[in-house]
């Protein structure tokens, strides 16, 4: 009876695996990674994944115990639950970025400390995680090289490992018998988890140099809460009883420009401007006839001159060549190279020895 429960429970484990990773893939062919629709599409497939960690804890597929060869070829994958999770956490916007970015840490080193209790860490990894779980800022991490040539190594060798495992990750997966050939599944998964390793670490080193960022960013602007009913704008204070207010830039008269002018007891309603008709007709008659000049002449040319309508030079002065300076021996030389060449040109190339079809 307890055989056929587990068999269900790896079954149902194994169904809604297969339908969580659907979820993720399909994330994988979408770009617009802002709209809406991607995000809940991304917290479905957060929720899918962590009912199928919930199921392999009750099932108590790995134990402390047991060594990576006791786990069977076909539940190698569940051990890339945890990154799975921690890839689609640090895709989630909207919300605080610490946060999101303390979940994903966390669960990556829940999937790095499930790998290195079955020892499928090495040792440069192991050092570097021990790092990256106790730095809290980028100076501390102990596990890259201060010196520039060894840091621009290690990353070379980094990339290159990662994309040895990606090669060979995508030669598996094109492999026609990985679901038969319990070798090639269990190589495949393990492949896999390897890869995974690499790109947990340098996630992990990606969030702790975005921690300091975060850290040297301004804090949020708060909304400004609603002033009390009883603060009052300084035109309001001085507003009568009977609403009249004697400073006329007041916010209701700037927006009725079209209303009366006066009141009907002679109070202004909206702002004007005191004209005198008679100064006004006066300087309209008293005046030429023509628009006056603005500019004098030569205030004129230098305005067009600066705006380059203007082209000067030319005439017989344009034709005069500077006299040769004699103490610029350097320039002297290159015209006498000049003229020498231009003298064993014409000496070989004599005139008309080109023309030989059109003679004459």
């Amino acid at each position: 009876m307890a055989s056929e429960n587990d068999q269900e429970s790896n079954s149902s484990l194994r169904t809604a695996f297969e339908a969580a990773e659907a979820l993720r893939r399909a994330l994988e062919e979408t770009y617009d990674c802002n709209c809406e629709s991607y995000q809940s599409k991304v917290r479905a497939a957060i929720t899918a994944h962590q009912e199928c960690k919930k199921l392999v804890q009750d099932l108590a597929l790995f134990s402390p115990n047991e060594i990576f060869e006791d786990i069977s070829s076909s539940e190698l994958r569940y051990l890339l639950i945890d990154f799975y999770l921690a890839e689609l956490v640090i895709k989630i916007q909207g919300i605080d970025r610490k946060e999101t970015l303390t979940q994903a840490q966390k669960c990556y080193k829940l999937f790095l400390t499930l790998c290195d209790s079955y020892d499928i860490l090495s040792k440069p990894d192991r050092d570097a995680f021990e790092s990256l779980s106790q730095a809290t800022s980028a100076s501390a991490l102990t596990h890259i090289p201060k010196d520039p040539a060894a840091k621009r190594q290690s990353k070379i060798s980094r990339f290159r490992q990662e994309k040895e495992l990606k090669n060979k990750l995508e030669y598996l997966s094109k492999n026609p018998n990985r679901e038969f050939d319990e070798d090639v599944i269990r190589e495949l998964y393990t492949t896999s988890i390897n890869f995974s390793i690499l790109q947990s670490l340098a996630a992990l080193e990606s969030i702790v140099l975005e921690f300091d960022i975060l850290k040297m960013a301004p804090p949020p602007k708060q909304e400004p809460q609603p002033e009390d009913d009883g603060a009052h704008d300084d035109r309001q204070r001085s507003a009568k009883s009977d609403g009249y207010n004697e400073k006329l830039d007041n916010v209701l008269s700037l927006t009725n420009k079209s209303g009366p002018l006066l009141s009907a007891d002679g109070k202004p309603l909206r702002p004007f401007t005191l004209l005198d008709n008679r100064e006004t007709i006066k300087q309209g008659v008293f005046r030429s006839g023509h628009n006056l000049p603005t500019m004098t002449i030569d205030e004129y040319l230098d305005e067009e001159r600066r705006r380059g309508n203007i082209i000067e030079g030319g005439g017989e002065k344009s034709g005069l060549q500077p006299e040769p300076d004699e103490d610029n021996y350097e320039k002297a030389d290159a015209a006498t190279m000049k003229a020498r060449e231009w003298d064993e040109f014409t000496e070989a190339n004599p005139r008309g020895s080109g023309n030989t079809f059109n003679r004459g």
